[in-house]
Protein backbone atom coordinates (compact mmCIF):
# COMPACT_ATOMS: atom_id res chain seq x y z
CA UNK A 1 0.00 0.00 0.00
CA UNK A 2 1.17 3.72 -1.01
CA UNK A 3 1.86 5.41 2.49
CA UNK A 4 -0.28 8.40 1.12
CA UNK A 5 -3.18 5.69 1.16
CA UNK A 6 -2.45 4.13 4.73
CA UNK A 7 -2.69 7.63 5.83
CA UNK A 8 -5.77 8.20 4.38
CA UNK A 9 -7.53 5.34 5.90
CA UNK A 10 -5.98 4.98 8.91
CA UNK A 11 -7.22 8.35 9.88
CA UNK A 12 -9.89 7.43 8.43
CA UNK A 13 -10.43 4.99 10.80
CA UNK A 14 -9.15 5.86 14.08
CA UNK A 15 -11.56 8.64 14.14
CA UNK A 16 -14.07 6.20 15.39
CA UNK A 17 -12.31 6.16 18.64
CA UNK A 18 -10.58 10.12 17.96
CA UNK A 19 -11.60 13.20 17.24
CA UNK A 20 -10.65 14.16 13.50
CA UNK A 21 -7.21 16.58 14.34
CA UNK A 22 -6.22 13.86 16.79
CA UNK A 23 -6.89 10.64 14.67
CA UNK A 24 -4.41 12.54 12.24
CA UNK A 25 -1.66 13.71 14.99
CA UNK A 26 -1.99 9.80 15.78
CA UNK A 27 -1.36 8.58 12.63
CA UNK A 28 1.64 11.04 11.78
CA UNK A 29 3.06 10.43 14.83
CA UNK A 30 3.07 6.56 13.98
CA UNK A 31 4.21 7.08 10.43
CA UNK A 32 7.39 9.10 12.31
CA UNK A 33 8.27 6.36 14.70
CA UNK A 34 7.68 3.74 12.49
CA UNK A 35 9.04 4.53 9.04
CA UNK A 36 10.75 7.38 10.15
CA UNK A 37 9.35 9.97 7.78
CA UNK A 38 6.97 12.97 8.02
CA UNK A 39 3.46 12.51 6.84
CA UNK A 40 4.20 15.11 4.04
CA UNK A 41 6.61 12.57 2.93
CA UNK A 42 3.76 11.11 1.47
CA UNK A 43 2.68 13.94 -0.64
CA UNK A 44 6.54 14.61 -2.04
CA UNK A 45 6.83 11.41 -2.72
CA UNK A 46 3.47 9.72 -3.82
CA UNK A 47 5.05 6.18 -5.27
CA UNK A 48 6.36 5.81 -1.90
CA UNK A 49 5.35 2.32 -0.49
CA UNK A 50 4.06 1.99 3.27
CA UNK A 51 6.07 0.17 5.78
CA UNK A 52 4.61 -3.52 6.81
CA UNK A 53 4.73 -2.62 10.11
CA UNK A 54 2.54 0.72 10.22
CA UNK A 55 -0.48 -1.86 9.70
CA UNK A 56 0.27 -3.48 12.75
CA UNK A 57 0.76 -0.52 14.75
CA UNK A 58 -2.46 0.85 13.37
CA UNK A 59 -4.36 -2.61 14.76
CA UNK A 60 -3.17 -1.47 17.96
CA UNK A 61 -4.33 1.58 18.20
CA UNK A 62 -7.65 0.43 17.10
CA UNK A 63 -7.94 -1.75 19.84
CA UNK A 64 -7.38 0.98 21.97
CA UNK A 65 -3.75 0.90 23.00
CA UNK A 66 -1.61 4.35 23.72
CA UNK A 67 0.72 5.21 20.91
CA UNK A 68 3.25 5.31 23.54
CA UNK A 69 2.87 1.64 23.95
CA UNK A 70 2.95 0.98 20.64
CA UNK A 71 5.77 2.97 19.57
CA UNK A 72 8.08 2.38 22.70
CA UNK A 73 8.54 6.12 22.95
CA UNK A 74 7.33 9.23 25.11
CA UNK A 75 9.06 12.29 24.76
CA UNK A 76 9.45 13.89 27.84
CA UNK A 77 11.41 17.11 29.13
CA UNK A 78 13.14 17.08 26.00
CA UNK A 79 14.10 13.33 25.59
CA UNK A 80 13.06 10.45 24.29
CA UNK A 81 11.87 7.70 27.25
CA UNK A 82 11.17 4.12 27.19
CA UNK A 83 7.98 2.89 27.92
CA UNK A 84 6.09 -0.40 27.53
CA UNK A 85 2.38 -2.13 28.89
CA UNK A 86 2.80 -2.33 32.33
CA UNK A 87 4.66 1.40 33.14
CA UNK A 88 3.03 4.60 33.37
CA UNK A 89 2.68 6.91 30.31
CA UNK A 90 4.72 10.13 31.16
CA UNK A 91 2.23 13.16 30.81
CA UNK A 92 3.87 16.75 29.68
CA UNK A 93 2.12 18.58 32.70
CA UNK A 94 4.99 16.63 35.18
CA UNK A 95 7.66 18.42 33.58
CA UNK A 96 7.00 20.94 35.56
CA UNK A 97 7.83 18.82 38.67
CA UNK A 98 11.14 18.25 37.27
CA UNK A 99 11.66 21.96 36.01
CA UNK A 100 10.91 22.78 39.93
CA UNK A 101 13.32 20.06 41.32
CA UNK A 102 15.94 21.40 38.78
CA UNK A 103 15.80 24.63 39.46
CA UNK A 104 15.92 24.40 43.57
CA UNK A 105 18.61 21.64 43.00
CA UNK A 106 20.90 23.62 41.13
CA UNK A 107 20.91 26.30 43.74
CA UNK A 108 22.25 23.91 46.27
CA UNK A 109 25.94 24.25 46.95
CA UNK A 110 27.60 21.53 44.62
CA UNK A 111 25.34 21.70 41.79
CA UNK A 112 27.84 24.21 40.21
CA UNK A 113 31.05 22.27 40.99
CA UNK A 114 30.17 19.17 39.06
CA UNK A 115 33.71 18.60 37.42
CA UNK A 116 34.60 15.87 39.21
CA UNK A 117 30.98 14.50 40.34
CA UNK A 118 31.87 14.69 43.79
CA UNK A 119 29.75 13.51 46.53
CA UNK A 120 28.87 16.57 47.74
CA UNK A 121 25.98 17.61 44.80
CA UNK A 122 22.34 17.63 45.52
CA UNK A 123 20.59 14.37 46.58
CA UNK A 124 17.43 13.86 45.59
CA UNK A 125 14.65 11.42 45.85
CA UNK A 126 12.16 10.65 43.49
CA UNK A 127 9.16 8.23 44.98
CA UNK A 128 7.09 6.30 43.11
CA UNK A 129 9.37 6.60 40.12
CA UNK A 130 7.79 4.56 37.52
CA UNK A 131 9.52 4.50 34.22
CA UNK A 132 11.79 6.70 35.61
CA UNK A 133 11.49 10.13 33.94
CA UNK A 134 11.53 12.63 36.94
CA UNK A 135 14.76 10.56 38.32
CA UNK A 136 16.61 10.65 35.01
CA UNK A 137 15.77 14.22 33.79
CA UNK A 138 16.85 15.64 37.21
CA UNK A 139 20.09 13.72 37.09
CA UNK A 140 20.68 14.63 33.72
CA UNK A 141 19.64 18.12 34.25
CA UNK A 142 21.91 18.83 37.65
CA UNK A 143 25.38 17.51 37.15
CA UNK A 144 26.67 16.26 40.63
CA UNK A 145 23.26 14.94 41.63
CA UNK A 146 23.11 11.71 43.18
CA UNK A 147 19.56 10.27 42.65
CA UNK A 148 17.30 7.94 44.34
CA UNK A 149 13.92 6.57 42.79
CA UNK A 150 11.52 4.41 44.68
CA UNK A 151 8.96 2.19 43.27
CA UNK A 152 6.96 -1.22 44.41
CA UNK A 153 6.64 -2.25 40.27
CA UNK A 154 9.24 -4.47 39.44
CA UNK A 155 8.54 -3.82 35.79
CA UNK A 156 8.49 -0.07 36.26
CA UNK A 157 11.97 -0.29 37.73
CA UNK A 158 13.37 -3.43 34.79
CA UNK A 159 12.40 0.11 32.55
CA UNK A 160 13.86 2.93 34.70
CA UNK A 161 16.90 0.78 34.88
CA UNK A 162 17.58 0.44 31.47
CA UNK A 163 16.64 4.08 30.37
CA UNK A 164 19.32 5.91 28.08
CA UNK A 165 17.10 9.50 27.34
CA UNK A 166 18.16 9.78 24.05
CA UNK A 167 18.74 13.68 23.35
CA UNK A 168 21.35 16.02 23.31
CA UNK A 169 22.82 16.07 26.09
CA UNK A 170 22.31 12.74 26.38
CA UNK A 171 24.00 10.59 29.61
CA UNK A 172 26.59 10.14 29.74
CA UNK A 173 27.69 13.64 27.86
CA UNK A 174 28.22 15.94 30.57
CA UNK A 175 30.47 16.07 33.15
CA UNK A 176 29.56 14.76 36.79
CA UNK A 177 26.63 13.50 35.40
CA UNK A 178 25.62 9.74 37.36
CA UNK A 179 22.73 7.63 36.59
CA UNK A 180 20.10 7.47 38.81
CA UNK A 181 19.79 4.69 41.46
CA UNK A 182 17.03 2.40 41.72
CA UNK A 183 15.71 1.04 44.73
CA UNK A 184 12.07 -1.51 44.76
CA UNK A 185 10.27 -0.69 47.90
CA UNK A 186 7.02 0.37 48.95
CA UNK A 187 6.45 4.17 49.36
CA UNK A 188 3.54 3.04 51.87
CA UNK A 189 5.64 1.72 54.06
CA UNK A 190 8.66 3.07 56.48
CA UNK A 191 11.71 3.25 53.39
CA UNK A 192 13.95 1.44 55.84
CA UNK A 193 16.45 0.90 53.18
CA UNK A 194 16.97 4.76 53.51
CA UNK A 195 18.63 7.04 56.38
CA UNK A 196 17.78 10.03 57.71
CA UNK A 197 18.20 13.12 56.81
CA UNK A 198 19.72 11.83 53.54
CA UNK A 199 18.13 14.03 50.57
CA UNK A 200 18.07 17.80 49.67
CA UNK A 201 15.42 17.00 47.67
CA UNK A 202 12.16 15.12 47.38
CA UNK A 203 9.42 14.79 44.49
CA UNK A 204 6.53 12.43 44.20
CA UNK A 205 3.55 11.62 41.29
CA UNK A 206 2.16 8.89 42.99
CA UNK A 207 -0.82 7.26 42.12
CA UNK A 208 -3.93 10.20 42.86
CA UNK A 209 -7.09 9.60 40.85
CA UNK A 210 -10.17 8.53 42.69
CA UNK A 211 -11.92 5.24 41.58
CA UNK A 212 -15.03 7.03 41.26
CA UNK A 213 -13.02 9.30 38.58
CA UNK A 214 -13.05 6.26 35.98
CA UNK A 215 -15.77 7.05 34.22
CA UNK A 216 -15.01 10.56 33.28
CA UNK A 217 -11.29 8.58 31.86
CA UNK A 218 -10.59 7.23 28.09
CA UNK A 219 -10.63 3.78 27.10
CA UNK A 220 -6.96 3.77 26.15
CA UNK A 221 -5.73 4.57 29.82
CA UNK A 222 -8.51 2.44 31.32
CA UNK A 223 -7.97 -0.49 29.41
CA UNK A 224 -3.80 -0.32 29.04
CA UNK A 225 -2.40 1.56 31.38
CA UNK A 226 -1.58 0.41 35.15
CA UNK A 227 -3.71 0.78 37.49
CA UNK A 228 -1.70 0.48 40.27
CA UNK A 229 0.00 3.38 39.26
CA UNK A 230 -3.31 5.74 38.85
CA UNK A 231 -5.66 4.76 41.13
CA UNK A 232 -6.26 5.23 44.81
CA UNK A 233 -9.92 4.11 46.79
CA UNK A 234 -12.36 6.90 47.10
CA UNK A 235 -12.17 5.99 50.96
CA UNK A 236 -8.93 7.33 51.47
CA UNK A 237 -7.24 9.10 48.74
CA UNK A 238 -4.57 11.11 50.17
CA UNK A 239 -3.23 7.65 51.89
CA UNK A 240 -0.12 8.09 49.65
CA UNK A 241 0.27 11.69 50.24
CA UNK A 242 0.24 11.09 54.28
CA UNK A 243 3.37 8.33 53.97
CA UNK A 244 5.08 10.76 51.39
CA UNK A 245 4.93 13.24 53.90
CA UNK A 246 6.28 11.32 56.73
CA UNK A 247 8.96 10.64 54.86
CA UNK A 248 9.52 14.23 54.06
CA UNK A 249 9.75 14.60 57.80
CA UNK A 250 12.43 11.84 58.44
CA UNK A 251 14.35 11.96 54.78
CA UNK A 252 14.91 15.46 53.99
CA UNK A 253 18.02 17.37 55.54
CA UNK A 254 16.82 20.69 57.59
CA UNK A 255 15.73 23.34 54.82
CA UNK A 256 15.20 20.22 52.11
CA UNK A 257 12.35 21.16 49.61
CA UNK A 258 9.85 18.76 47.65
CA UNK A 259 7.08 18.75 45.51
CA UNK A 260 4.47 16.47 44.48
CA UNK A 261 1.94 16.15 42.26
CA UNK A 262 -1.56 15.99 43.18
CA UNK A 263 -5.69 15.88 42.25
CA UNK A 264 -6.58 18.81 40.70
CA UNK A 265 -10.12 18.28 43.21
CA UNK A 266 -8.07 17.87 46.25
CA UNK A 267 -5.69 20.60 46.68
CA UNK A 268 -6.51 22.30 50.26
CA UNK A 269 -6.83 18.38 51.34
CA UNK A 270 -3.46 17.78 49.64
CA UNK A 271 -2.01 21.20 51.37
CA UNK A 272 -3.19 19.98 54.71
CA UNK A 273 -2.02 16.50 55.10
CA UNK A 274 1.70 18.48 54.60
CA UNK A 275 0.68 21.04 56.89
CA UNK A 276 -0.68 18.90 59.60
CA UNK A 277 2.90 17.01 59.35
CA UNK A 278 4.85 19.81 60.30
CA UNK A 279 5.82 20.83 57.30
CA UNK A 280 6.32 24.99 56.57
CA UNK A 281 5.75 27.14 53.20
CA UNK A 282 3.42 25.04 51.92
CA UNK A 283 1.40 25.88 48.56
CA UNK A 284 -0.35 24.59 45.75
CA UNK A 285 0.83 25.88 42.63
CA UNK A 286 -1.36 24.96 39.04
CA UNK A 287 -0.49 23.11 35.97
CA UNK A 288 -0.33 24.74 32.27
CA UNK A 289 -3.83 25.10 32.50
CA UNK A 290 -4.19 26.88 35.95
CA UNK A 291 -5.69 23.93 37.54
CA UNK A 292 -4.45 22.48 41.20
CA UNK A 293 -1.78 20.19 40.07
CA UNK A 294 1.36 20.66 43.02
CA UNK A 295 2.15 21.19 46.24
CA UNK A 296 5.45 22.10 47.56
CA UNK A 297 6.83 22.30 50.87
CA UNK A 298 10.12 22.85 53.01
CA UNK A 299 11.03 21.24 56.01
Amino acid sequence: MLLAQFIRDAARQLEALYPPGEARSLVARLVEEVQGVKDYVAVLEPSLEAAPELSEGLARLLDGEPLQYVTGVQEFYGRRFRVRPGVLIPRPETEILVREACVHALQLPGAREHGSGALSGPRVLDLCTGSGCIAWSVALEVPGARVVGVDISDEALAVARTQNPAAPPSFPARPGISAPQFIEADVLGGLPELPDGSFDILVANPPYIRESERAAMHRNVLEHEPALALFVPDADPLLFYRAIAGHARRLLAPGGWGMVEINEALGAQTASVFESAGLQNVQILPDFFGRDRFVSFIL
